[in-house]
């Protein structure tokens, strides 16, 4: 976790008293209200290159995976498949030894 900086900050004397009347540590309470509005900006920035992205990350998608990965190496031989112990996922147990 990180270390404390003191830092001062003005709020109307009204704010001050409304926090008071919530909150007994005003730190605390100013620390939880910034780390939730820093939360949702991050969120709506998010959403925001979502709905806009960047026109680099557009021409990216428009490629296609087939396209992307033509161009590399093939990987015959890279991983024997035969070398591993078959496995399958069950569910409520996990992961267990045996094929599907």
């Amino acid at each position: 976790m990180a270390g404390t900086a003191r830092v001062t900050v003005t709020l109307a004397a009204d704010l001050v008293d409304d926090i008071d009347r919530l909150e007994r540590n005003r730190s605390r309470f100013i620390a939880e209200a910034v780390r939730h509005e820093l939360r949702r900006r991050r969120q709506a920035a998010l959403l925001q290159s979502i709905h806009s992205p960047h026109a680099d990350t557009v021409a990216l998608v428009d490629t296609g995976l087939a396209d992307w990965v033509s161009d590399e190496p093939a990987d015959d031989g890279l991983v024997d498949v035969a070398a591993g112990t078959p496995v399958r996922w069950v569910e409520g147990q996990g992961w267990t030894k045996g094929r599907a």
